[in-house]
Order: C-alpha cells, then sequence, then structure tokens
C-alpha cells in the first residue's frame, strides 16, 4: 500500500509537469474543498450539462497510453463541449490524461476524488475546472465486507450520465458495475495496465510477476459479454 501511494505522488508529480510544458488551456482549476453531497448535488444541478465520467486506470497506468487517448478523443468527439461536462478523478495519472484533451476541446472539467488525496498529498490536474474533495477513508470502490460503495465511488457514480471504462483495477469495476446497475449510459473498452509498474509492484509485495494485465474491470466486463 506505501508503495502505491509512493508510486501515485510520482507518477502526479511527472505528469503535472508534462501537462504543464503542454497546456495552452490549463492553468489549474479552483480547489471547491471537502464536498458534501449536497454541495456535489448543487453544482451539477446548477451547471444543468450532461457528466461525462471516463474511468480507467491512474497510477497503474497505461501500456498503449497513445490508444486510451485515441479511445477518448472518438467518444469526445460524440459530445457538444458547450452541453457536457467532463468528469474524471481529479489527479492527472493515466485515465487523467484526457483533462487536456477535454480543455483544448473546450470543455468544463471536474473531479470527484476522495480526500485520501490531499492527505497523500495528490496534486490535482492543472486542467480540472473544479474539484471536490469527499470524505472518504478508502481511495473508492465497494466499503470492505459490504455491497455498497464508498463515498467517492457513490458520488462518481449519482453525478455521471455517460460513463466511459477504459481498461482499469478494482475501483473502476465497481464504480462500472454500480453505474451499469443504475442505469446509466455505460461504454467499456478493454486496455492493459501498464506492464513494467504491474511488475515492479508485484516485486516489492514479494508476489510473482503477474502474467495478465488486462485489469479487474476488463475481467469483469469480459466474463459478463457487456464490452
Amino acid at each position: 500500500m506505501h508503495y502505491l501511494i509512493r508510486l501515485l505522488v510520482v507518477l502526479s508529480a511527472w505528469c503535472l509537469i508534462v501537462s504543464a510544458s503542454n497546456a495552452s488551456t490549463c492553468g489549474g482549476g479552483s480547489i471547491s474543498g471537502d464536498a458534501t453531497d449536497g454541495q456535489l448535488e448543487a453544482f451539477f444541478e446548477s451547471a444543468n450539462k450532461h457528466v461525462l465520467t471516463f474511468i480507467g486506470y491512474s497510477g497503474a497506468e497505461y501500456e498503449d497510453h497513445e490508444a486510451m487517448l485515441a479511445i477518448a478523443r472518438r467518444v469526445l468527439d460524440e459530445f457538444d463541449p458547450a452541453e457536457t461536462i467532463v468528469n474524471i478523478g481529479a489527479t492527472p495519472a493515466g485515465i487523467g490524461a484526457v483533462y487536456q484533451m477535454a480543455k483544448d476541446r473546450g470543455f468544463e472539467t471536474t473531479g470527484i476524488v476522495s480526500t485520501q488525496a490531499k492527505k497523500y498529498e495528490v496534486a490535482p490536474s492543472p486542467c480540472v475546472d473544479h474539484v471536490f474533495y469527499v470524505e472518504d477513508e478508502t481511495w473508492g470502490g465497494l466499503l470492505e465486507g459490504s455491497d455498497r460503495l464508498s463515498p467517492t465511488s457513490a458520488a462518481m457514480v449519482e453525478y455521471s450520465d455517460t460513463v466511459i471504462g477504459i481498461g482499469g483495477g478494482e475501483i473502476g469495476r465497481d464504480e462500472l458495475e454500480a453505474a451499469r446497475a443504475r442505469g446509466k449510459d455505460v461504454r467499456f473498452f478493454p486496455a492493459e495496465m501498464n506492464h513494467e509498474i504491474a511488475i515492479e509492484k508485484a516485486k516489492k509485495k514479494g508476489l510473482p510477476p503477474p502474467t495478465r494485465f488486462e485489469g479487474a474491470a476488463s475481467e469483469a466486463f469480459s466474463a459478463s459479454g457487456k464490452e
């Protein structure tokens, strides 16, 4: 767990540097602070826009980063920036790279993330306009020993209209499955996590190197026959 947190911090810092060097429309948005459910509801109701949420790998990153961006580009082409908010998990790593593309196309952007990000000093993307920190003792997913989503994941599902999954681990899987169960517009695209990072993570834990890199979300959606 400590290795994963350190990895998230390093990737976050690296992505901030890359984003800053490439960004033409990103300058860092407003930090909305710790958000209650009522504040989130008020914000999205007042915005009165379709909420397009992207879910995928974060610290685990992508083996084929450009392929992930190509999928996101095709999805964004379907939506009008004047009528759509692009929502992700606030941080720049992995799927968070879509923030830059969204801002370049004129989309308003939001990020819903656990307060664990503040605790471990994982900085938000400079391309997210509004960051909402949800009080949560976890990073997301199902609460241990239950079928209930953590507060962060519950908020991601609740305030999304269309949910796009591009690969993803356990948290992404739980959010995508919950969104589908709620009747949301869910689309899933299989994608492998970064092999090198996955192997190094297993090594740090004293585990044998993984031989599959599809991630929990891909496994779940392939098994259900809905990709």
